[in-house]
């Protein structure tokens, strides 16, 4: 059976998810702030959420119609096929969005949309009461500018949660925010790659999975594994496919950090996600660091003077980053900030300028390609 599927992601990571997709076989429908929506098989649901490494979560769409009025978002909602996808006993929790809507409270259109669902399966299963104590079949709905979509979340627990980092420092980046930092940098196996501000390690961790194609979610469980439309053998045969496909590489990461719990911590997470042997975490502070004439990449979250650090703080390290660093020469530095006159500060014009979003926390991913031989920016 096809579906229609709808893979969410961090705002900024669009690009990257679509690129997977593509290269996992799915079909892409049209893309958006935050979702890309495409078309797949039972195995695609399964191998989506193991492999992919930008998404967030993954799932089903069951419709979507025009909805300006709660009338027409009853309606809209009782006319799906909830049947296929939801028992008798099953749990239906719903959650989501409107934005650009008539349609804005929240709470009303859950309830709304929750009220459809029953009268809907009561109908169709012929029942008169629904005990809910089944399988949890978590709907979602997003409603933009008057456009509703009912979906089914095929995912649980989201899929930044690879399992390697049950605990983390003060200001952890999201996994999925860390894949993509990594991606952008291009991690190869004659450059050494270096987060010189490793935190939980987060960064060069994701990097060392992307290099030795470690699967993000194959150790770990998905909420579609309980549905009974969905064969059990799909969720097999997608971990052994992952498995089969991790490669031994030379790639080589150092995680250093001034704190000794955070090298501890990177270790740990290292370990737990299979490539404590190519990520070598270790204590020093990020403004002594020496290129020993190797070639390199720097790519590193510094704090923003926000959760870690006064703004005053950050700001001159930012100063001496910018100083240290041209330094290592031609090495390539990889920057992420929500300082909004990084540049400045820093001391040289990036190359390029990427917006991304750490949470919900705006933020430029500044790559410097090109070594800057002084100050570039008054």
């Amino acid at each position: 059976m096809t579906y229609d599927l709808v893979a969410t992601c961090l705002f900024g990571l669009e690009h990257s998810l679509g690129e997977e997709l593509d290269a996992l076989g799915c079909r892409r429908r049209e893309t958006i702030d935050g979702r890309v929506y495409f078309t797949g098989s039972g195995d695609d649901v399964a191998r989506v959420n193991i492999n992919t490494r930008f998404a967030e979560r993954v799932l089903i769409e069951v419709g979507s119609f025009d909805a300006a009025t709660f009338d027409e978002l009853f309606e809209g909602t009782k006319a799906l096929p909830w049947e296929r996808y939801i028992a008798k006993n099953d749990m239906f929790p719903v959650k989501g969005h409107s934005v650009k809507s008539a349609l804005y409270s929240i709470p009303d259109c859950q309830r709304i949309i929750n009220k459809a669902v029953a009268d809907r399966l009561m109908s169709a299963h012929r029942v008169s009461l629904l005990p809910e104590t089944g399988v949890r079949c978590q709907i979602e709905f997003f409603i933009f500018k008057n456009r509703a979509a009912l979906m089914i979340d095929t995912t649980g627990s989201p899929l930044h949660k690879r399992g390697y980092r049950p605990e983390s420092n003060d200001a952890p980046l999201r996994e999925t925010l860390a894949a993509e930092l990594a991606a952008i940098a291009r991690p190869r196996e004659d450059v050494l790659f270096w987060d010189p501000m490793c935190g939980s390690g987060t960064i060069a961790i994701e990097a060392a999975m992307r290099m030795k194609n470690i699967a993000p979610g194959v150790g770990r469980r998905f909420a579609a594994e309980r549905f009974l439309y969905l064969d059990r053998a799909v969720w097999t045969r997608a971990r052994e496919e992952a498995r089969s496909l991790v490669k031994k590489t030379d790639f080589e990461a150092f995680a250093s950090d001034i704190d000794q719990r955070c090298v501890e911590l990177t270790r740990e997470n290292a370990r737990r996600a299979g490539v404590d042997d190519v990520v070598r975490a270790f204590r020093q502070d990020a403004l002594t660091i020496e290129s020993g004439g190797r070639r390199g990449t720097v790519v590193c979250n510094p704090p923003y003077g926000e959760r870690m650090m006064t703004k005053a703080d950050a700001e001159d390290l930012y100063r001496r980053m910018g100083k240290h660093f041209r330094t290592l020469g031609s090495w390539q530095i990889y920057i992420l900030s929500s300082h909004e006159d990084f540049e400045r500060l820093y001391g040289a014009r990036a190359d390029k300028v990427k917006k991304l979003y750490n949470g919900m926390i705006p933020c430029r991913y500044y790559e410097y390609y090109k070594p800057k031989a002084k100050s570039s920016i008054s």
